[in-house]
């Protein structure tokens, strides 16, 4: 109800690529309206409804019905933003973006202005897919940021990181200085494979393995906590100096 009182039919935008529409979506803030518009209809739908079952039969029969579909909404919400994937949209433009201000754009402002539960499954997709999007520099900083905690965490899976890359370290140097993949390719080989089984001995011994993993869920219910909490706000923030100068005429 909310995309179709925003957005009337028209034939024409069946010929409209979806990356050509998803950019246009997101230049001209549609996609926040959007978010902004579904947001606020379940809350304004679901008032004559209660008002309407309160005046039929009055008693705890509504209010249980009502906390019952608030419920199974929430448990609706909580299994789709399970089942979907956050990176099905990312592509590598989204990585070589310019990195968005931690304070104004990937926090916003406090309160309900900036987060609220996705009240549809469809919103919470949105929301997700769209947020991963905007922050995935941010998105990558915080999980090599939870990713250093962890080994300071783990001083063990710490030395055998540093023990693995030394040891790589070492297999580059010897390659290089002796020339052994032009001189010896056989020997370069062996120092390759004898590297492999070093590393995987110290990943068991350290206990490096459960650092990373451990690392790559935290960062991961990090991501989807804000990506489904964080409302879609305007991709870029506006600059009085650039609206002043679009406003002035252009000189030929």
């Amino acid at each position: 109800m909310a995309a179709s009182s925003s957005f009337k039919p028209n034939p024409l935008s069946l010929s409209v690529p979806d990356p050509a529409l998803d950019r246009w979506l997101r230049d001209s803030g549609y996609l926040d309206l959007l978010d902004s518009t579904t947001t606020g209809a379940p809350s304004s739908a679901s008032a004559p409804s209660t008002s309407a079952s309160v005046a039929a039969s009055p008693g705890a029969g509504p209010v249980s019905s009502g906390v019952a579909a608030d419920v199974l909404a929430f448990a609706r919400t909580l299994a789709s933003l399970l089942a979907l994937n956050p990176f099905a949209r990312l592509s590598t433009a989204d990585l070589a973006a310019p990195t968005p201000s931690w304070s104004l754009a990937f926090v916003g402002p406090p309160g309900a202005a900036s987060y609220s539960w996705p009240p549809t499954p469809t919103q919470a997709r949105l929301r997700v897919q769209e947020n991963v999007r905007r922050y995935a520099r941010n998105y990558a900083a915080l999980t090599i940021l939870v990713f250093a905690c962890c080994l300071y965490r783990m001083p063990m899976a710490l030395l055998g990181m540093l023990a693995s890359l030394a040891v790589w370290e070492g297999v580059r140097y010897c390659r290089d200085h002796w020339g052994l993949t032009t001189r010896a390719p056989g020997v370069a080989q062996a120092l390759l494979h004898c590297a492999q089984i070093a590393t995987a001995i110290l990943l068991y011994v350290c206990n490096l393995q459960f650092a990373l993993v451990y690392a790559i869920g935290l960062s991961y219910a990090l991501m989807m906590l804000h990506a489904s909490l964080r409302k879609l706000t305007p991709s870029s923030l506006p600059d009085p100096s650039n609206k002043n100068r679009r406003a002035q005429p252009r000189r030929s």
